[in-house]
């Protein structure tokens, strides 16, 4: 390792020297940048989750704009929008269809297990605003009292939905009905609830309590081709009587329901706080490691100044520890988190991952910090007078 450092640097890696000069403190600092690449490392894949749960049901069906009330923050609250909306929308020459959709939290049970499921209702006769994976199973839905259910929901043993089928449908028990449901989709588990759940409008209707057909959660609407998305928006502002709505494209309310999750909700922001813990407490770990090793080798660094070498010298031999430990420090770091990432997402089956761009954005700020924490433990050696040193 020495001859390598040696050639990449150019001189003598005193930095490195230093380091493995005291073997139990640089396992130490290697444990502890380690440690903090952990935090960082986790914090990051829930966030990541978090984003990927919260865009999941926009992937279930297919629109161009999406029309809801103004207090809509997310696909799953707000105030139910009138369904005339919907026809007053149809007058736009760009607008080809539409299609209302209901949503709503459903608690069932199925095999002594009680499950929560997000819930939607659709018209089964508009299959076109289903994504192509629901979109086989609409002419299910036509059947009284029946449904799609996600094969990912927390509690569903994954053989049994696996099998799920016109031939092997499933029941479930919901407010003192019967639930049939004879298809599957893959969808997941999220932070609220355990999995989700397709039926019709009218069946949604029986199993959601005070809910009418003419006040669903959205509205969906389809474009022709080629149709401004933005503008259409904009011409549905002036043309619709109710100006609170919200008429969004569907993929700006994808975008805009993802940031409140992550910026003004409780959870998205308290894994946010924690991102920025593991990097304050990889700082100071860094930190202490590199001002305690300068003033260790004070004597060292007074010669090296009285002998006529800079600042910048000086500051290079810190900067060298930083980075050596920012590197070595990383990868168990990584090995720990994908292992525990790995655990979380077994028991949880939350859409947890870290991707590569994640980990070497990692890296790279871990990097950053160390070499932060380095300029910070020289500010000593900046000002000093050799003869002060010694």
């Amino acid at each position: 390792m020495t001859r390598i450092l040696t050639r990449l640097l150019g001189r003598l890696p005193i930095g490195w020297l230093q380091l493995t000069h005291s073997r139990g403190r640089l396992i130490a600092a290697l444990a502890g940048v380690a440690f903090a690449n952990v935090l960082v490392f986790v914090q990051l894949a829930i966030l990541g989750s978090m984003s990927i749960a919260t865009g999941r049901p926009y992937d279930f069906f297919e629109s161009g704009l999406m029309i809801s009330a103004a207090d809509a923050d997310s696909m799953t609250d707000g105030s139910n929008v009138a369904r005339q909306w919907l026809f007053q929308a149809l007058a736009h020459p760009q607008v080809t269809a539409g299609a209302p959709l209901f949503v709503g939290n459903v608690t069932l049970q199925h095999a002594g297990t009680t499950m929560s499921l997000t819930t939607f209702g659709v018209d089964p006769t508009q299959p076109a605003f289903l994504s192509p994976a629901l979109r086989p199973g609409a002419e299910l839905l036509t059947l009284p009292e029946s449904g799609i259910i996600d094969r990912l929901t927390r509690g569903l043993d994954p053989q049994d939905a696996a099998a799920i089928g016109p031939s092997w449908p499933a029941t479930l028990e919901v407010r003192g009905r019967t639930l049939t449901v004879y298809g599957s989709f893959e969808g997941g588990g999220g932070f609220g609830v355990d999995g989700f759940l397709v039926v019709s409008d009218q069946t949604f209707l029986k199993i959601v309590q005070n809910r009418q057909t003419g006040a669903p959660d959205h509205i969906l609407l389809a474009l022709a081709p080629g149709a401004d998305a933005d503008q259409v928006a904009q011409d549905l502002r002036g043309m619709i009587s109710d100006r609170t709505l919200r008429i969004r494209s569907y993929a700006q309310a994808r975008a805009e329901d993802i940031a409140y999750q992550q910026t003004r909700r409780p959870t998205g922001i308290i894994f946010g706080f924690g991102v920025i813990i593991g990097v304050l407490v990889g700082l100071v770990i860094v930190y202490q490691v590199l001002s305690t090793d300068v003033a260790d080798h004070i004597h060292e660094y007074a010669t090296f100044k009285a002998i006529g070498y800079r600042q910048r010298f000086l500051l290079g031999i810190v900067l060298e520890e930083a980075l050596i430990l920012a590197i070595l420090g990383a990868g168990p770091g990584y090995l720990i988190a994908r292992a525990l990432i790995a655990g979380m997402r077994k028991a949880t089956n939350l859409p947890l991952e870290l991707g590569t761009s994640t980990a070497v954005a990692v890296v790279v700020g871990t990097a950053m910090a160390c070499a932060l924490s380095g300029a910070l433990a020289t500010r000593r050696l900046a000002l000093a007078d050799p003869a002060d040193l010694f």
